[in-house]
């Protein structure tokens, strides 16, 4: 395999990618509006490897391709979109193999997504806890990120709705909070009196001064006071289960999912659940359950005579 030049990743992804266009409009003779998916779906994963990793195409392994997929699980992105995306992403590496570039590609052996894949782990109430109480208030952001970890599991967001939430967005007094999904459909969602505070203390005490004006309804600030990057949300989430000792693979939409399970366990209809999570289709809200049964086997396999009779055996 070549190794990386001294040129920054985000150089080296436009040098392959422009010839890759070439490759794709010249030689396979592409349509242009194919040519554009395929460049969009690397362009995406590019931009991923870059800024979560600082990698080059030379130096992308298939784990990081992995967390891409995963990532666009976490955002509820279609099924047949994370299919078209993986395929995009195929062959963009097909081509460095082809051309020399690489020997192999770090695509090649990943799957394309079916139903249930890339399904988050869960937390317990005293792992999110944990996590929780693992940040430290005294630092300067520390009850930035508490309120933001705690409003992602009460609310059960997703990252690009916790990101782009505003102050205008926030009804305290009413107990609930406006939230912006997907194709800007709007939901209500309510707020328990915990989360609420947390939130009245972090705008009053702790919030950044805005950049400017743009980012002055925007509830969460960086230290510069623009609004967070998603990246960034899920590097502070990783440290705070780190601290905590969480031997799980949490990122920002494990909270939602575990708002999800916990509801559903404390009794919640699906119907529910799938209004507070903005799922248009209860197919979607279904995965949710998955962990849900775990108490109806062991129900099962300890009381009916049939199970009785399995576990023995």
């Amino acid at each position: 395999m070549h190794t990386s030049s001294d040129t920054p990743p985000a150089n080296d992804w436009n040098t392959y990618l422009n010839k890759y266009r070439i490759y794709i409009k010249l030689e396979r003779r592409l349509s242009d509006n194919t040519v554009e998916a395929y460049m969009h779906d690397a362009g995406s994963f590019a931009r991923f490897a870059t800024e979560r990793y600082g990698a080059s195409p030379l130096t992308v392994e298939s784990r990081m391709i992995e967390d891409f997929m995963t990532e666009l699980f976490e955002c509820d992105t279609e099924k047949s979109t994370q299919g078209r995306m993986l395929s995009g992403i195929r062959s963009f590496f097909n081509f460095l193999v082809r051309t020399d570039v690489l020997e192999s590609s770090p695509a090649e052996f990943i799957d394309h997504p079916k139903a249930g894949q890339y399904l988050p782990d869960t937390l317990t109430v005293e792992e999110i806890d944990a996590i929780i109480n693992a940040i430290d208030l005294s630092a300067p952001q520390g009850h930035r990120n508490r309120t933001m970890i705690e409003t992602l599991y009460s609310c059960g967001l997703r990252v690009s709705e916790l990101i782009s939430l505003h102050i205008s967005d926030l009804f305290l007094d009413e107990g609930f909070i406006r939230v912006c999904g997907k194709g800007n459909k709007q939901r209500l969602v309510p707020i328990n009196d915990n989360c609420r505070r947390q939130i009245v203390f972090y705008l009053r005490e702790a919030r950044e001064t805005p950049a400017d004006e743009r980012a002055s309804d925007t509830v969460f600030l960086n230290r510069r006071g623009k609004p967070l990057s998603r990246i960034m949300v899920f590097n502070i989430i990783k440290d705070a289960a780190a601290m905590a000792g969480i031997d799980k693979d949490v990122s920002p939409h494990t909270f939602r999912h575990s708002f999800a399970t916990h509801l559903l366990q404390g009794g919640a209809n699906i119907r529910q659940v799938q209004e507070l999570l903005g799922h248009e289709s209860i197919t979607t809200t279904e995965i949710y359950t998955h962990l849900d049964t775990g108490h109806l086997h062991q129900t099962i396999n300890e009381y009916h005579p049939l199970g009785k009779y399995r576990s023995k055996k």
